[in-house]
């Protein structure tokens, strides 16, 4: 019985019988014509904008792909060889308890916001509630040692600015779980289709988890990218000056900017500290809103989750990081 396309393989073929394009001939088409046509890109990205905006995509990238992929790795290996008897035990049994349990979970995990995404999502395959992992979707990548630790560097002098952002990210993570478990429903959230891993040996089930979450996932983080660099381009830095003088406005201008940037939470203090204009109740905000709200973030949870999930979590998660950060900020700082 002949092999149908859809059914995939190392060699697959039209209903004519012609070869058709697999991953690997359309990555051999790309490098030949990038040697083909490589002094007309040259010449192109002499420009000095693009040079900025290839500069800020690889960037972001080289930032994010190695928590990535650590996520993804542990994403499989949580799907494979973690029981789903293990979370029942870890975790208590009411939801409420759950979440601020989860939260703080995310102090002994290192990693960032890209990192977190596909954990989060094999948590809830494995059966926890979805409400406990968000809320360590939204921690994980703002409490752990690392983050922290280069907060307290990026600050010398000012060792509240790490204690401040500490207090205010478990506080807004904890929150977004709560409010899922008051408003959140189970339909908004649509887990992307992971090849059936029953049947297979734990070796060969761990790959394919590995090859499915971050082809799924490094799809969403490079379209992230993408449009972090395209803000930084676009966006006049003179626009940053003018606000940092109004209270309200700075708050505002560094919540939106750290959506925009989309940088790194193991590298973002040192944006912040550099921001000396603004206040420190203002770079605050820009620290917790960053970890939990930014574009390329909001393109894996879509990805991930749903666009349905994306267009409800995000914003409200935005509002509640904006409003937490001032507040700890007007009585830590």
């Amino acid at each position: 019985m002949e092999r149908s396309p859809a059914a995939g393989g190392p060699a697959e073929h039209d209903a004519g019988g012609g070869h058709r394009f697999g991953s690997v001939e359309v990555l051999a088409v790309l490098l030949v014509l990038l040697v083909v046509f490589r002094n007309p890109l040259a010449s192109l990205i002499s420009d000095a904008r693009l040079q900025t905006w290839t500069t800020v995509f690889v960037s972001v990238l080289v930032q994010a792909v190695p928590f990535l992929v650590f996520g993804v790795v542990l994403s499989a290996v949580i799907a494979v060889f973690v029981p789903r008897s293990f979370w029942a035990r870890a975790l208590p049994r009411h939801p409420a308890l759950a979440v601020p349990a989860a939260g703080l979970a995310g102090v002994v995990l290192p990693g960032c916001e890209c990192g977190s995404v596909p954990i989060a999502g094999s948590l809830i395959r494995r059966g926890v509630t979805p409400a406990a992992a968000l809320a360590f979707l939204l921690a994980a990548p703002a409490i752990n040692p690392i983050v922290l630790t280069a907060t307290v560097v990026a600050f010398p002098g000012q060792p509240m600015m790490a204690v401040a952002r500490g207090v205010a990210s478990l506080v807004v993570a904890v929150a977004m779980g709560w409010l899922w478990l008051r408003l959140g429903r189970t339909e908004w959230i649509k887990l992307p289709h992971r090849p059936d891993l029953e049947g297979l040996s734990r070796g060969n089930a761990f790959w394919a988890a590995v090859r499915h979450d971050l082809m799924h996932a490094g799809g969403f983080l490079v379209v992230g990218a993408a449009a972090a660099a395209t803000i930084n381009v676009v966006v006049p830095e003179r626009w940053l000056s003018s606000l940092a003088g109004n209270a309200a406005l700075s708050v505002l201008a560094l919540a939106i900017l750290a959506v925009l940037l989309s940088i790194c939470s193991e590298a973002d203090a040192f944006v912040a500290a550099s921001l000396s204009q603004f206040s420190l109740t203002s770079r605050l905000v820009f620290l917790v809103v960053g970890p939990m709200v930014d574009l390329k973030l909001i393109s894996m949870q879509a990805g991930v989750f749903g666009r349905r999930f994306a267009v409800r979590f995000a914003p409200a998660t935005l509002v509640a990081a904006i409003v937490v950060g001032t507040g700890v900020g007007a009585v830590l700082l």
